[in-house]
């Protein structure tokens, strides 16, 4: 599903993610997160796509090691909602570890554009077999 002109942006699908993991939490929960976004980090609803990484130590300032599982939260709803079944070739013990950024950055890249992620995953899978005929 890439981003052909009668899709949605991103950074749209991006702020409805966002604000549906917002939402589990409760209304007033939602609007208090998004109000102290705006006040204490100067960071408003349309900037987080922006600003992810200052949107993730906002959060995690907000609710210390807690914010890595809303972060995950927001993951998981972002891959659904875009399609992305992106799917590790490599070896288990050379999995990357994406921060929240790396990830959303990713899934743009997916989003804008599939056949981008689809080299990156032909690449990592070529390396992956090229290691095994050494071994």
């Amino acid at each position: 599903m890439g981003n052909n002109g009668d899709c949605k942006k991103f950074e749209n699908v991006l702020l409805e993610t966002i604000d549906q993991a917002f939402s589990t939490l409760g209304e007033n929960v939602k609007k208090s997160i998004y109000f102290h976004l705006n006040q204490k980090f100067m960071i408003t609803k349309q900037d987080i796509p922006y600003r992810i990484d200052d949107f993730s130590d906002a959060l995690e300032q907000i609710f210390g090691t807690g914010a890595r599982m809303l972060e995950l939260l927001i993951m998981s709803k972002l891959q659904r909602k875009i399609g992305s079944h992106y799917k590790w070739e490599g070896p288990n013990w050379l999995v990357p570890e994406l921060n929240f950024s790396q990830y959303v950055s990713l899934l743009k890249s997916f989003y804008e554009d599939n056949e981008e992620i689809g080299q990156i995953e032909v690449l990592i899978d070529a390396g992956y077999q090229r290691q095994e005929k050494r071994a």
